[in-house]
């Protein structure tokens, strides 16, 4: 075991809440009131760099005008944590919603974005917006292994001077602390990548890795330490983010269904997070049109990775 792994798992105390006890305390910490209320200036450089990061803009020192409108998930660039580093987790995570411990090892397990169709409303650089957070739920639920976690279920709302320009629901994931070294699971035998209507193929590298966490303030360990990785959480390598995949799908949608109009916005996306994708391993996005009738029109999307294995399924309305 390395002198890393020793240091971690010897120097943490673990407390020993239930999984219904963790959600009943997170529920009174926080109830009748936001966990947060912050307003911010949605400035150029922000979706400047992160247009660079995913390779939809030229280098340049030429960052987009006021009032140019914030593509769909690059809001996610906005409001980062403002946490010191030694009230983080040990894992580099934002502990603000944090449930009692052992319950504080956080996963993004999926969520929903819902836009105002008003263009009037849409986040455009320049404006100043209030986001405003709450907690929605918090379940316990058994772990396939047999295992507790909690699943908790917070809304962000974006308002601009005009209102509500955007509802974002996301769920996290938290299963206990790491009290054991985990060992790596052998690499699967690779498969092709499925065919579809519509794919993009990618392969996130380190840097890219580095930079979207960067941009999103994102300490947590495992989209940029590989030896956090592989020693303490068992992962093969460093993982590429949910919400980076989350863009990269709206990305491809807007090229698809709208020709690259930087002003579409869909009604909403539903998303779910299945299984990791890592840094240096190719995988593809499936987009399919959905027909109308009793249903809505829209898009079904999917990620496979290279070994045969989704994941992530979306569901967007337009």
């Amino acid at each position: 075991m390395s002198t890393l792994t020793r240091r971690l798992l010897s120097t943490t105390a673990f407390e020993h809440a239930s999984a219904a006890e963790a959600c009943s305390e997170i529920f009174q910490r926080f109830s009748g009131k936001p966990i947060s209320v912050r307003k911010q200036l949605l400035d150029a450089n922000q979706i400047h760099l992160l247009s660079i990061t995913l390779g939809r803009s030229e280098t340049s020192n030429t960052a987009p005008l006021e009032g140019t409108p914030i593509p769909p998930g690059y809001h996610l660039v906005y409001f980062t944590p403002p946490v010191l580093e030694q009230e983080l987790g040990r894992d580099g995570t934002d502990r603000t919603v944090n449930p009692l411990s052992p319950f504080t090892r956080r996963m993004w397990a999926g969520g929903e974005l819902e836009w105002n169709q008003d263009p009037e409303l849409f986040l455009k650089v320049g404006q100043t917006v209030q986001e405003t957070t709450r907690i929605l739920s918090a379940e316990p639920k058994k772990l396939k292994a047999g295992g507790e976690m909690i699943v908790v279920g917070v809304e962000k709302t974006f308002e601009n001077e005009k209102g509500v320009a955007l509802v974002d629901k996301r769920s996290w994931v938290f299963q206990k602390e790491i009290t054991n070294a985990t060992q790596v699971p052998p690499k699967p035998a690779e498969k092709p990548l499925p065919e579809g209507t519509y794919s993009r193929d990618f392969c996130q590298t380190d840097v890219t890795l580095f930079r979207f966490s960067a941009l999103t303030f994102n300490g947590h360990k495992i989209h940029y330490s590989p030896e956090w990785c592989r020693e303490v959480e068992g992962h093969r390598n460093s993982v590429v983010h949910g919400p980076l995949n989350l863009i990269n799908i709206l990305d491809f949608w807007r090229d698809t269904a709208r020709n690259g109009n930087v002003e579409a916005v869909p009604k909403s996306i539903a998303y779910r997070a299945m299984s990791p994708l890592y840094s240096g391993e190719p995988y593809r996005i499936l987009l399919e049109k959905e027909g109308g009738g009793e249903k809505k029109d829209g898009w079904k999307a999917e990620i496979w990775d290279s070994f045969g294995k989704i994941s992530m399924k979306g569901a967007i309305v337009e």
